[in-house]
């Protein structure tokens, strides 16, 4: 990706805040140790006898506090170690992403990485100290009880990431951020339709191709480096993928027209679009709603069989494709500031949406009344809320979700609460769903 997209990627890897604290605890130990050397001295008689430490002394207390920080450490990191082990066993290995790109994470472990490291930069510089009195023991005493803060607040924080239904929330709140921002009002134009006689004619000049030039998922796309680069050059891109799909190294990731027939510098895709080793969420809101299902289906399987959770993640699964619903936006079409077109790029419809949320529910908890009338109980209430395009596309996989249930052989109770269910939408729509 440009530039403006390298920072960001950096400093989403989970060594680069430790990094950064071991780097300025260098920095600390040499403050430090100019301040014992060139300062202590002077004002010795003006600091009171608390702060002050002989070397003999300094020396057990580094010792047990280097002892102290490791064993933080170590703890921490084996913390980090089961809770990796009980989202892929129990909840999904998707979701590890979101615990490991944790800023209270990665700030806990640079917190320890700037402790030891200073500790034991501290203890290696007091072997040739001739000083009678230092002040860094009380500024490393400090650093340490600042440290064991930290390590209660990353139990607390690693006790609540156990937890289903508050992981359940993060994802839910992460997603609904993403979805903000995704259909969020944008410099260049966005447009559902264009003249069809306009893009007739630019398909008439020759169409050169833009290959990946690895292969993995999309990642990220930077539309506005690549219509600005496309304006730039005045042609006009068509995209032969959706944000999430796995392309092949060589396949052909974009055609473009040049409209003006001159030879068009084509820049490594590199600069605007990002194609890595696994899906992110940081443009696929497909993605992210994959992990609330992951953890639904987990939930209904023979070993856990924990209804309540998959009817938890329903209900955020509904919320989420009601705010889809009032931003959705069916872009295929992008102009630049003069209102030209310049990038032709489907995005996922609304049904995609829909059935990526509750297919594979549908087919594992079809036969627990509880979850089935969830489901229908959550597309209701989308619908209500919704225009009424989405409303038809609603209907049609309502009926799609009670076509796997076998109604004829339901209990007699089953089958009333999920009649009471369905005639919601017979209120709504005017017709009856078919039972």
């Amino acid at each position: 990706m440009n530039q403006s997209k390298f920072w960001p990627s950096v400093r989403a890897q989970f060594w680069f805040l430790p990094a950064v604290y071991g780097l300025c605890s260098l920095v600390a130990a040499a403050v430090v140790t100019a301040l014992d050397v060139l300062l202590v001295p002077k004002i010795s008689d003006s600091i009171p006898n608390i702060f002050l430490t002989g070397p003999s002394i300094a020396k057990q207390l580094y010792s047990a506090l280097i002892t102290a920080m490791l064993t933080m450490t170590t703890i921490s990191f084996s913390t980090i170690m089961v809770m990796l082990t009980t989202y892929s066993s129990q909840f999904s290995p998707r979701v590890l992403q979101n615990f490991m790109q944790s800023k209270i994470t990665q700030h806990v472990l640079g917190v320890f990485t700037f402790g030891f490291i200073f500790v034991l930069i501290n203890l290696w510089l007091l072997n040739d100290t001739k000083q009678k009195e230092l002040l860094s023991p009380i500024i490393i005493v400090l650093i340490t009880i600042i440290a064991l803060g930290f390590f209660v607040l990353f139990i607390h924080f690693s006790a609540r990431w156990a937890q289903v239904n508050f992981l359940i929330g993060v994802l839910r709140n992460k997603t609904s951020a993403l979805i903000a921002r995704t259909f969020e009002e944008h410099s260049y134009g966005e447009h559902p339709n264009w003249d069809q006689t306009q893009t007739n004619t630019i398909r008439q000049n020759e169409r050169k191709t833009i290959e990946a030039r690895r292969s993995g998922y999309v990642q990220l796309v930077d539309y506005k480096y690549l219509i600005s680069w496309a304006s730039t050059n005045n042609i006009v891109l068509e995209a032969t993928f959706q944000v999430g799909d796995y392309v092949p190294k060589g396949l052909p990731v974009f055609y473009y027209w040049s409209l003006d027939q001159d030879n068009v510098q084509i820049e490594k895709h590199d600069k605007f679009l990002a194609i890595g080793d696994e899906r992110t969420d940081q443009q696929d809101i497909a993605f992210s709603i994959e992990k609330l299902v992951e953890i639904a289906v987990k939930a209904l399987s023979p070993s856990k069989n924990d209804p309540s959770t998959a009817i938890n993640c329903i209900h955020r699964l509904s919320s989420l494709l009601t705010e889809i619903a009032g931003n959705y936006k069916p872009v295929a079409y992008y102009s630049d500031a003069n209102g030209e077109l310049r990038l032709i790029m489907a995005q996922k419809k609304f049904r995609d949406y829909l059935y990526k949320c509750f297919y594979q529910i549908k087919h594992y908890g079809k036969d627990d009344i509880s979850v089935v009338c969830t489901m229908m109980d959550a597309l209701y209430k989308v619908a209500v809320v919704s225009r009424a395009s989405i409303q038809d596309e609603i209907w049609h996989f309502s009926n799609y979700v009670l076509e796997a249930i076998d109604t004829k052989n339901l209990p007699s109770m089953d089958y009333q609460h999920l009649k009471e269910v369905t005639d919601q939408f017979t209120n709504l729509y005017g017709k009856e769903l078919t039972l």
